[in-house]
């Protein structure tokens, strides 16, 4: 099990958000009420909520908000999953074209409890936005869907503008970061992603203070390069309650600016780095 180096370890008040507030932010907050949606941008307490929502993006959660799985760093309700509503789709769209959105970004709990892990509704959402909103770009950062090709071929068939899937961390601590989750499974989704629509970039993202060492966090950048992927994005663990993992270090915005420089130089096209990037963060900015 991971341990603290100091219980005391305290936040450096360079990597504190700004507090969610504004106009935007609270219309935004109002129409995932009344259309009955969920964002990873709450759900998942990401510390970005009051910048994206107050630029009017948000990352939509589809398939519910209950995970089937219990990994350490996640801050989604994990449990029982819920009952498939395939009106969200719909909805979703819906909210996109009220924020007048350009580019969209869609996630998902993980759905193990279906054989398609939930690749249908993606496939449906991404269809839904297309027809309601022509010439919106859209994004899915989709589960390892098990390791299933047929799952990610449903999902690569509906034509998303970047399929994003999320490495999160080193394979030595995968056991205690991402329960149920194999790093070479996720290394190879990725590359399946890319076989099946060569020209669609792949994007993934990798969590740093989780206790791996910077010359692991560079063989994984190494790894995912390797696999095809085009668009990097790196950034600080922040722990959601005391039950999650602990932080372990706070990386310095020092050091995230040396693993874009070498990203870059590894080839791939965009690297987003820094203290409070997000896999979703700045999304369009990548393409």
């Amino acid at each position: 099990m991971l341990v603290s180096i100091s219980p005391k370890l305290e936040r450096p008040v360079w990597l504190r958000a700004p507090a969610p507030v504004g106009e935007n932010y609270h219309e935004l907050k109002r129409l995932v009420g009344e259309l009955k949606l969920h964002t990873v941008c709450e759900s998942a307490a990401c510390p970005n909520v009051g910048e994206c929502w107050n630029r009017r993006t948000a990352t939509f959660m589809i398939l519910g908000n209950v995970c089937t799985r219990r990994c350490g760093f996640c801050a989604v309700q994990k449990g029982a999953p819920l009952t498939v509503d395939y009106d969200e789709p719909r909805r979703v769209a819906e909210a996109c074209e009220i924020l007048g959105l350009k580019y969209a970004v869609v996630t998902s709990v993980n759905r193990d409890d279906r054989k398609d892990g939930g690749a249908e509704l993606f496939a449906l959402t991404i269809h839904a936005i297309r027809d309601r909103i022509p010439g919106c770009k859209v994004e899915v950062l989709v589960p390892d869907f098990q390791g299933s090709h047929t799952a990610m071929e449903i999902v690569m068939n509906a034509h998303p503008d970047v399929l994003n899937h999320n490495i999160e961390t080193v394979p030595r601590l995968y056991r205690q970061v991402r329960l149920g989750a194999r790093y070479e499974r996720s290394l190879d989704m990725l590359a399946y992603a890319k076989r099946v629509r060569p020209f669609a970039p792949t994007k993934s993202g990798l969590m740093l203070g989780l206790g791996e060492n910077n010359a692991e966090a560079l063989q994984v950048m190494r790894d995912l390069r390797a696999h095809g992927v085009d668009i990097l994005t790196l950034g600080q663990y922040l722990r959601p309650s005391q039950k999650h993992l602990p932080i372990i270090r706070y990386v310095p915005q020092s050091e995230f600016d040396d693993f874009k420089r070498q990203g870059y130089e590894m080839g791939f096209s965009h690297d987003e780095a820094g203290p409070l990037v997000r896999s979703s963060y700045h999304a369009s900015d990548a393409v």
